[in-house]
């Protein structure tokens, strides 16, 4: 039997499309529903296939750069507004 490193090596363009869109929507291409284990093997050829064959921003969950925007501009307090006396 083969490795699913094989497996993976073995799957065209094709198939992976048609994994993926089996795993979105829950259903085999002639209707039937993925059982829980369909689905979690699937989606492990799905990324699996993406790691080798697409580039970081193209691969399911991809996120972008991670960088909190409050960094580049400070945020007013609304609640505790300084009040200076003079």
């Amino acid at each position: 039997m083969s490795s699913f490193a094989q497996l993976i090596s073995n799957i065209t363009l094709d198939v992976y499309e048609s994994l993926k869109l089996a795993v979105e929507i829950g259903k085999w291409p002639d209707g039937r529903k993925l059982t829980q284990e369909q689905k979690e093997l699937s989606l492990q050829a799905v990324i699996a296939w993406e790691l080798k064959n697409l580039p970081e921003e193209e691969r399911t969950g991809y996120m972008g750069p991670q960088e909190c925007s409050s960094k580049s501009e400070p945020i007013p307090n609304l609640l505790f507004k300084s009040n200076t006396v003079h």
